[in-house]
């Protein structure tokens, strides 16, 4: 149960960051640097949670 809320809550943190991400990243170039850092990071963070 714990870990489906931690899922839930990444969602939810998603989508607050997502308006604020798709409107600074106008550029595709920058949009896939941007994009690439933010799975890296959700990938740790889920690894970490299934870890513990």
């Amino acid at each position: 149960m714990d870990k489906l809320l931690s899922v839930i809550f990444m969602i939810g943190v998603l989508l607050l960051v997502l308006p604020g991400f798709l409107e600074s990243n106008s550029q595709l170039k920058q949009f896939l640097k941007n994009l690439s850092i933010w799975v890296i990071v959700v990938l740790i963070i889920l690894i970490i949670v299934y870890i513990f």
